[in-house]
Order: structure tokens, then sequence, then C-alpha cells
């Protein structure tokens, strides 16, 4: 990693910090920390799932609650187990705590006005189209690839999903059962595997891997949810894709696409991909694409 690059990021946080106030622990001019002050905003109108809330930050399970207590104990929100399932906790906002996220939204737009007001209209076009920039960047540092078995829910929800959107943008509409699927024993160990993309906990995609004996490895499934999409991820999984492919030997990766999926053929050739003839008989599919790799070597 840049030295120098990592000096940036430093002074970049340092700067935040300051300028936004939470070195203080009366955040907004408020009593209260910024933790607790966040905890309040996200918990919202609806109300929120204790674990959910706490995937969604990032929290320890041990540091949410002692937050929480605070917040009870200033009247601000409730949290009750839910009646079918007393293991899962609901975190609600009281009348109280409504009135202070109220407030806390107030301030926080006059924060943010104050940060842009010194500046001229330019100034101001370019210090917010960096920070679209960077709020991109890092949420998208913040996804996960994790191998799962194609049967885990996280994975059903993302196939689902994925057959739905084809099912929409298709010409001829899309029929699972017609279609070249994989089975189970493809995609997991010493077969093939199956990763899914989580974002605060969340799936936001899928792709697979098959490794036949003998034969080029095949990507198969892959998809992002659209408000996923613009962080990378498509590249990403082919990068990871190719890499564990090459552990296995494998120097050709291939894939096949149908007409409709215009942003995912662009991404195939900026990524090296070359069109190939059809190598299979998936009826859906209208392009087929070969990238040589390495292989690693033999242990």
């Amino acid at each position: 990693m840049d030295a120098a690059q990592i000096d940036q990021v430093r002074r970049f946080n340092r700067t935040v910090t300051e300028r936004v106030g939470v070195l203080h622990d009366h955040y907004l001019g408020r009593d209260r920390p910024i933790g607790e002050a966040r905890l309040v905003w996200e918990i919202g109108e609806q109300g929120q799932d204790v674990r959910r809330l706490r995937e969604r930050l990032g929290l320890d399970s041990g540091y949410i609650s002692r937050l929480l207590r605070s917040l009870e104990t200033d009247g601000l929100v409730t949290v009750e187990p839910k009646p079918r399932d007393r293991r899962v906790r609901t975190v609600r906002l009281t009348d109280a705590g409504r009135a202070e996220r109220a407030m806390l939204d107030g301030r926080s737009d006059e924060l943010a006005s104050s940060l842009l007001e010194p500046l001229n209209a330019a100034q101001r076009a370019r210090l917010v189209a960096a920070m679209a920039e960077v709020d991109r960047l890092l949420t998208a540092a913040t996804v996960t690839l994790d191998a799962v078995g194609p049967d885990h829910p996280d994975a059903e929800h993302c196939l689902r999903s994925y057959f739905t959107e084809l099912q929409e943008r298709f010409e001829t509409g899309f029929d699972p059962a017609r279609s070249l699927l994989p089975d189970a024993g493809e995609l997991r160990p010493p077969h093939g595997l199956f990763l899914v993309a989580r974002l605060q906990g969340e799936p936001v995609g899928c792709a697979g891997l098959k490794l036949p004996p003998g034969a080029p490895a095949e990507i198969k499934r892959m998809w992002v949810a659209p408000h996923a999409r613009r962080l990378g991820l498509g590249r990403r999984f082919l990068a990871e894709l190719e890499a564990r492919a090459a552990q296995h030997g494998r120097d050709v990766v291939r894939l096949d696409t149908n007409k409709a999926l215009t942003a995912a053929i662009s991404l195939y050739h900026s990524c090296g991909f070359q069109e190939i003839p059809a190598f299979n008989d998936e009826p859906y599919a209208h392009h087929w694409f070969e990238k040589r790799i390495t292989a690693a070597p033999s242990k």
C-alpha cells in the first residue's frame, strides 16, 4: 500500500472529524455523543430490528446495547422482543425520540450549510461532487464477498431477484426450467463455488463458478442488485472468480449472456473477455465469451 495514499486518507479523516464536530461529547449541541445521535436517526419513523441495525452500522453487540440503554433511560426509544420470535428485538422511537430526531435533522442541515456557505458556487459544486464520489467508493469498500452454498438463504434471495430481472428484461421472458442451470453440486467445492456480496449485512449480488474436470472454468449467474450498481461489484466478482479458477489450475474462463444485458456485455469486453463461438446450448444466450488467465502453479 502506498504510504502517501495512507497519509492522505488519514489527513482527510482528521479534517472531516474536526469539521463535522464528532470530537465533541455534545454532538450538534445536544446532550449526547454522535453514536447515540446517529442511532436515533437510523431507527427512523418505522423502527428497526436491533440485529439489522447493528449489522448496518457495523457495531459491536455490547456497544449498541449500551447506546440503546442510554436512549431508553432518556425516554427516546423503547426496545421490545417481537411477539412471534422473542429472540429478535425491535427498537422504536417514542414521541420524545421523534422530536429529538427532527431536531437533529434541522441541526444537521445547518451544519451542512455551514460547510458550503464560505465557498463560491464552483467550489460548492466541486465539494458536493467529491463527497458523492467518496461516499460511493467508501460504500464499495464495505462490501464483502463470501463463499456460501447455493441453497443458502442469501444465495436463494439473489437468484430469485436475478431470475425476476431476467423475466422483465428478456424479449421472450425467462423460465429457469428451460435454462441450463447448474445443479447445486456444480457450485460447491470441489466442483465449483458460489459467492454472495453483502453490503451492511444485506445480500446485494451473487456469482457462481463451475470447475468441470478437464474443461475451462465457467462463470454462471452473476447478478448485482440495482441499488448496489456503480460500486464496481461486477469487476470485483470477475476478478475474484478468475483468481479462484487460477488457483484450481485453470487457464481459461468462459461465460455466456443474453443480448439484452448490454451493460454486462460491455463489462466483459472491458475486462479482457473475447467473443467465441457457442460452447453450450443455453437457449437464452446470444453471446459467448472466453478469457485466458494464468493458472496458479501446482504445488
